[in-house]
Protein backbone atom coordinates (compact mmCIF):
# COMPACT_ATOMS: atom_id res chain seq x y z
CA UNK A 1 0.00 0.00 0.00
CA UNK A 2 0.75 3.28 -0.96
CA UNK A 3 2.15 6.00 1.57
CA UNK A 4 0.61 9.05 2.42
CA UNK A 5 2.33 11.89 0.12
CA UNK A 6 3.55 13.72 3.18
CA UNK A 7 5.32 10.37 4.55
CA UNK A 8 6.38 9.83 0.70
CA UNK A 9 8.32 12.47 0.50
CA UNK A 10 9.83 14.47 3.22
CA UNK A 11 11.71 11.58 3.95
CA UNK A 12 14.35 12.39 7.36
CA UNK A 13 17.89 12.84 6.43
CA UNK A 14 20.29 15.47 7.34
CA UNK A 15 19.01 17.44 5.51
CA UNK A 16 16.23 20.30 5.95
CA UNK A 17 13.03 20.41 3.86
CA UNK A 18 11.24 23.63 2.89
CA UNK A 19 9.03 25.38 0.19
CA UNK A 20 11.07 27.81 -2.43
CA UNK A 21 8.57 30.38 -4.88
CA UNK A 22 10.16 30.72 -8.34
CA UNK A 23 8.83 31.17 -11.91
CA UNK A 24 4.82 31.57 -10.41
CA UNK A 25 5.03 28.47 -9.01
CA UNK A 26 6.04 26.28 -5.50
CA UNK A 27 8.96 24.26 -4.98
CA UNK A 28 9.47 21.58 -2.34
CA UNK A 29 13.53 21.30 -2.26
CA UNK A 30 15.48 19.43 0.82
CA UNK A 31 18.45 21.35 1.48
CA UNK A 32 21.91 20.78 3.03
CA UNK A 33 25.71 22.30 3.82
CA UNK A 34 26.91 25.78 3.47
CA UNK A 35 29.30 27.37 0.78
CA UNK A 36 28.67 27.64 -3.16
CA UNK A 37 25.10 26.54 -4.67
CA UNK A 38 25.04 23.15 -6.13
CA UNK A 39 21.47 22.63 -7.25
CA UNK A 40 20.43 18.87 -8.30
CA UNK A 41 17.80 18.28 -10.67
CA UNK A 42 16.46 14.62 -10.51
CA UNK A 43 15.02 12.40 -13.75
CA UNK A 44 12.41 10.15 -14.54
CA UNK A 45 10.78 7.94 -12.32
CA UNK A 46 12.61 9.25 -9.04
CA UNK A 47 12.50 12.24 -7.23
CA UNK A 48 14.33 14.65 -4.90
CA UNK A 49 15.18 11.63 -2.98
CA UNK A 50 17.80 10.03 -5.73
CA UNK A 51 20.09 12.86 -4.30
CA UNK A 52 20.22 11.77 -0.85
CA UNK A 53 23.93 10.61 -0.76
CA UNK A 54 25.35 13.94 -2.47
CA UNK A 55 23.16 15.96 0.23
CA UNK A 56 25.30 14.85 2.63
CA UNK A 57 28.62 14.12 0.62
CA UNK A 58 28.41 17.20 -1.49
CA UNK A 59 27.73 19.67 2.19
CA UNK A 60 30.62 17.79 3.72
CA UNK A 61 33.11 19.18 0.83
CA UNK A 62 31.57 22.48 1.92
CA UNK A 63 28.75 23.17 -0.68
CA UNK A 64 25.46 24.61 -0.18
CA UNK A 65 23.50 21.83 -1.63
CA UNK A 66 19.80 21.93 -3.11
CA UNK A 67 17.97 19.13 -4.74
CA UNK A 68 14.34 20.32 -5.62
CA UNK A 69 11.04 18.21 -6.63
CA UNK A 70 10.87 19.42 -10.41
CA UNK A 71 7.26 20.71 -11.73
CA UNK A 72 4.89 17.94 -11.19
CA UNK A 73 7.04 15.59 -8.87
CA UNK A 74 7.10 15.16 -5.08
CA UNK A 75 6.18 18.32 -2.94
CA UNK A 76 5.91 20.65 -5.75
CA UNK A 77 3.41 21.98 -7.67
CA UNK A 78 1.54 20.10 -10.27
CA UNK A 79 0.01 22.87 -12.73
CA UNK A 80 -2.08 21.31 -15.59
CA UNK A 81 0.64 22.98 -18.16
CA UNK A 82 4.64 23.95 -18.51
CA UNK A 83 6.13 20.34 -18.56
CA UNK A 84 8.60 21.32 -21.51
CA UNK A 85 12.04 21.58 -21.05
CA UNK A 86 11.92 25.66 -21.76
CA UNK A 87 10.14 25.81 -18.81
CA UNK A 88 11.51 23.51 -16.48
CA UNK A 89 14.74 25.18 -17.28
CA UNK A 90 13.18 28.76 -16.10
CA UNK A 91 11.89 27.02 -13.40
CA UNK A 92 15.58 25.88 -12.53
CA UNK A 93 16.99 29.25 -13.30
CA UNK A 94 14.24 30.86 -11.04
CA UNK A 95 15.36 28.81 -8.37
CA UNK A 96 18.92 29.72 -7.80
CA UNK A 97 17.81 33.38 -7.77
CA UNK A 98 14.94 32.96 -5.20
CA UNK A 99 17.66 30.73 -3.11
CA UNK A 100 19.61 34.04 -3.12
CA UNK A 101 22.24 32.81 -5.96
CA UNK A 102 23.25 34.84 -8.73
CA UNK A 103 24.50 31.11 -9.86
CA UNK A 104 25.41 27.47 -8.96
CA UNK A 105 26.47 24.42 -10.19
CA UNK A 106 24.00 22.87 -12.04
CA UNK A 107 23.85 18.83 -11.89
CA UNK A 108 21.30 17.33 -13.97
CA UNK A 109 20.22 13.28 -14.40
CA UNK A 110 17.55 11.90 -16.99
CA UNK A 111 15.27 14.55 -17.29
CA UNK A 112 16.80 16.68 -15.41
CA UNK A 113 20.16 15.93 -17.41
CA UNK A 114 18.06 17.85 -20.68
CA UNK A 115 16.95 20.59 -18.01
CA UNK A 116 20.97 21.17 -17.25
CA UNK A 117 21.57 21.20 -21.09
CA UNK A 118 18.89 23.50 -21.79
CA UNK A 119 19.38 25.93 -18.30
CA UNK A 120 23.44 26.05 -19.90
CA UNK A 121 21.72 27.56 -23.40
CA UNK A 122 18.51 29.45 -21.80
CA UNK A 123 19.94 30.50 -18.78
CA UNK A 124 23.91 30.78 -19.17
CA UNK A 125 24.46 33.48 -16.54
CA UNK A 126 22.82 31.38 -13.71
CA UNK A 127 24.92 28.30 -14.49
CA UNK A 128 28.41 28.55 -13.33
CA UNK A 129 29.40 24.83 -14.02
CA UNK A 130 27.53 21.72 -15.30
CA UNK A 131 27.42 18.23 -14.62
CA UNK A 132 25.10 16.12 -16.86
CA UNK A 133 24.68 12.33 -15.74
CA UNK A 134 23.29 9.31 -18.32
CA UNK A 135 21.63 12.00 -20.37
CA UNK A 136 23.57 13.39 -24.00
CA UNK A 137 22.81 16.72 -25.24
CA UNK A 138 19.65 17.51 -26.56
CA UNK A 139 20.94 17.72 -30.22
CA UNK A 140 23.00 14.44 -29.87
CA UNK A 141 20.03 12.48 -28.64
CA UNK A 142 17.74 12.85 -31.27
CA UNK A 143 20.20 12.05 -33.74
CA UNK A 144 21.10 9.04 -32.03
CA UNK A 145 17.58 7.52 -31.80
CA UNK A 146 16.81 7.64 -35.29
CA UNK A 147 20.62 5.75 -36.36
CA UNK A 148 21.10 2.20 -37.39
CA UNK A 149 20.95 -0.22 -36.15
CA UNK A 150 18.07 1.66 -33.90
CA UNK A 151 19.59 0.48 -30.69
CA UNK A 152 18.93 3.70 -28.64
CA UNK A 153 15.51 3.74 -30.26
CA UNK A 154 14.38 0.28 -28.73
CA UNK A 155 16.26 1.05 -25.71
CA UNK A 156 13.82 4.16 -25.34
CA UNK A 157 10.49 2.80 -26.81
CA UNK A 158 9.04 3.12 -23.72
CA UNK A 159 8.36 6.48 -24.05
CA UNK A 160 6.40 5.47 -27.39
CA UNK A 161 3.44 3.70 -24.99
CA UNK A 162 3.70 6.99 -22.62
CA UNK A 163 2.33 8.75 -25.61
CA UNK A 164 -1.30 7.71 -25.36
CA UNK A 165 -3.97 9.56 -22.80
CA UNK A 166 -4.49 8.17 -19.84
CA UNK A 167 -3.79 4.24 -19.75
CA UNK A 168 -0.03 5.09 -19.38
CA UNK A 169 -0.91 6.13 -16.23
CA UNK A 170 -2.73 3.84 -15.03
CA UNK A 171 -0.23 1.20 -15.99
CA UNK A 172 2.31 3.40 -14.03
CA UNK A 173 -0.16 3.08 -10.86
CA UNK A 174 -1.10 -0.40 -11.03
CA UNK A 175 -0.65 -2.75 -8.21
CA UNK A 176 0.77 0.41 -6.38
CA UNK A 177 3.18 1.83 -8.87
CA UNK A 178 5.22 -1.82 -9.22
CA UNK A 179 6.67 -0.60 -12.43
CA UNK A 180 8.21 1.90 -11.09
CA UNK A 181 10.73 -1.09 -9.55
CA UNK A 182 10.55 -2.99 -12.58
CA UNK A 183 11.76 0.59 -14.67
CA UNK A 184 14.99 1.09 -12.07
CA UNK A 185 15.21 -2.89 -11.90
CA UNK A 186 15.79 -3.06 -16.05
CA UNK A 187 17.62 0.25 -16.43
CA UNK A 188 20.43 -0.26 -13.41
CA UNK A 189 23.30 -2.49 -13.49
CA UNK A 190 23.39 -5.66 -10.92
CA UNK A 191 22.49 -5.33 -7.40
CA UNK A 192 20.49 -2.15 -7.42
CA UNK A 193 17.84 -1.25 -6.39
CA UNK A 194 17.19 -2.84 -2.87
CA UNK A 195 13.24 -3.58 -2.12
CA UNK A 196 13.18 -0.57 0.14
CA UNK A 197 14.71 1.85 -2.28
CA UNK A 198 11.42 0.37 -4.53
CA UNK A 199 9.03 0.86 -2.09
CA UNK A 200 10.05 4.54 -1.83
CA UNK A 201 9.70 5.05 -5.39
CA UNK A 202 6.67 3.66 -5.74
CA UNK A 203 5.54 5.26 -2.91
CA UNK A 204 6.60 9.17 -4.43
CA UNK A 205 5.12 8.34 -7.87
CA UNK A 206 1.58 7.19 -6.49
CA UNK A 207 1.22 11.05 -5.28
CA UNK A 208 -2.05 12.58 -6.52
CA UNK A 209 -0.90 13.73 -10.27
CA UNK A 210 2.35 12.91 -10.73
CA UNK A 211 2.53 9.92 -12.66
CA UNK A 212 -0.04 12.20 -15.64
CA UNK A 213 2.89 15.02 -14.56
CA UNK A 214 6.05 13.06 -14.66
CA UNK A 215 4.58 11.24 -18.64
CA UNK A 216 4.02 14.74 -19.23
CA UNK A 217 7.21 15.57 -19.74
CA UNK A 218 7.99 12.65 -22.36
CA UNK A 219 4.82 13.61 -23.93
CA UNK A 220 6.34 17.10 -24.98
CA UNK A 221 9.61 15.55 -25.95
CA UNK A 222 7.95 13.42 -28.77
CA UNK A 223 5.38 15.79 -29.85
CA UNK A 224 7.31 19.09 -30.27
CA UNK A 225 9.16 17.79 -32.23
CA UNK A 226 6.83 18.96 -35.39
CA UNK A 227 5.54 21.45 -34.03
CA UNK A 228 6.50 25.90 -34.23
CA UNK A 229 8.02 25.32 -30.19
CA UNK A 230 9.77 22.04 -30.27
CA UNK A 231 11.61 23.57 -34.38
CA UNK A 232 12.44 26.71 -31.98
CA UNK A 233 14.41 24.83 -29.10
CA UNK A 234 16.11 23.03 -31.18
CA UNK A 235 17.39 26.43 -33.26
CA UNK A 236 17.93 27.68 -29.95
CA UNK A 237 19.87 24.64 -28.60
CA UNK A 238 22.30 24.94 -31.39
CA UNK A 239 24.45 27.77 -29.39
CA UNK A 240 27.14 25.98 -27.81
CA UNK A 241 27.49 25.42 -23.98
CA UNK A 242 30.31 28.38 -22.61
CA UNK A 243 30.50 26.63 -19.37
CA UNK A 244 33.18 24.26 -17.94
CA UNK A 245 30.99 20.73 -18.47
CA UNK A 246 31.22 17.10 -16.65
CA UNK A 247 29.75 14.24 -18.71
CA UNK A 248 28.90 10.67 -16.41
CA UNK A 249 28.05 8.17 -17.67
CA UNK A 250 27.10 4.00 -16.41
CA UNK A 251 28.69 1.80 -18.69
CA UNK A 252 25.99 -0.65 -18.42
CA UNK A 253 23.39 1.84 -18.88
CA UNK A 254 20.32 0.07 -21.35
CA UNK A 255 18.21 2.87 -21.46
CA UNK A 256 20.69 5.50 -22.81
CA UNK A 257 23.40 3.86 -24.42
CA UNK A 258 26.92 5.25 -23.76
CA UNK A 259 27.36 5.00 -27.67
CA UNK A 260 23.85 7.71 -27.52
CA UNK A 261 25.59 9.80 -24.74
CA UNK A 262 29.37 9.71 -25.93
CA UNK A 263 30.19 13.00 -28.12
CA UNK A 264 27.84 15.63 -26.87
CA UNK A 265 31.30 17.38 -26.52
CA UNK A 266 31.02 18.80 -29.70
CA UNK A 267 28.05 20.82 -28.58
CA UNK A 268 30.48 22.57 -25.47
CA UNK A 269 32.79 24.95 -26.00
CA UNK A 270 34.55 25.17 -22.61
CA UNK A 271 36.17 22.74 -20.96
CA UNK A 272 34.32 19.38 -20.96
CA UNK A 273 35.54 15.93 -19.38
CA UNK A 274 33.65 12.65 -20.75
CA UNK A 275 33.50 9.84 -17.82
CA UNK A 276 32.25 6.21 -17.96
CA UNK A 277 31.48 4.58 -14.82
CA UNK A 278 32.45 0.84 -14.88
CA UNK A 279 29.58 -1.57 -13.01
CA UNK A 280 26.66 1.10 -13.07
CA UNK A 281 23.52 1.40 -15.13
CA UNK A 282 21.24 4.64 -15.84
CA UNK A 283 21.83 5.86 -11.83
CA UNK A 284 25.38 5.98 -11.79
CA UNK A 285 25.00 8.38 -8.31
CA UNK A 286 23.31 5.89 -6.66
CA UNK A 287 24.01 2.66 -7.75
CA UNK A 288 27.90 3.42 -7.38
CA UNK A 289 27.74 6.84 -5.23
CA UNK A 290 31.47 6.87 -3.85
CA UNK A 291 33.03 6.67 -7.13
CA UNK A 292 30.66 9.09 -8.52
CA UNK A 293 30.65 11.62 -6.06
CA UNK A 294 35.12 11.20 -5.99
CA UNK A 295 33.84 12.16 -9.97
CA UNK A 296 32.15 15.09 -8.79
CA UNK A 297 33.96 16.55 -6.21
CA UNK A 298 37.15 16.38 -8.44
CA UNK A 299 35.82 17.92 -10.89
CA UNK A 300 34.37 20.41 -8.83
CA UNK A 301 37.82 21.12 -7.11
CA UNK A 302 39.39 21.54 -10.11
CA UNK A 303 40.10 25.14 -11.08
CA UNK A 304 40.47 24.56 -14.62
CA UNK A 305 39.03 21.28 -15.64
CA UNK A 306 40.60 20.07 -18.73
CA UNK A 307 39.16 19.05 -22.48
Amino acid sequence: MAASGNAAIYLRGPWSHRSVSANGMRFHVAENGDGPLVLLLHGFPEFWWSWRRQLDSLSQAGYRVVAPDLRGYGGSDKPPRGYDLVTAASDAAGLVRSLGEANAVVVGHDWGGLIAWTMATYHPKVVRRLAVVSMPHPLRLRPAVMAAPFAQARSMSYALGFQLPMLPERRLLRDGASRVGRLLSAWSGPGWPDQETERIYEAAMSVPSVAHSALEYHRWYLRSRIRPDGIFYTRMMRSPIQVPTLHLHGALDPCVLPSAARGSGVHVEAPYRWRLLDGAGHFPHEEVPDRFDLELRAWLADPEPER
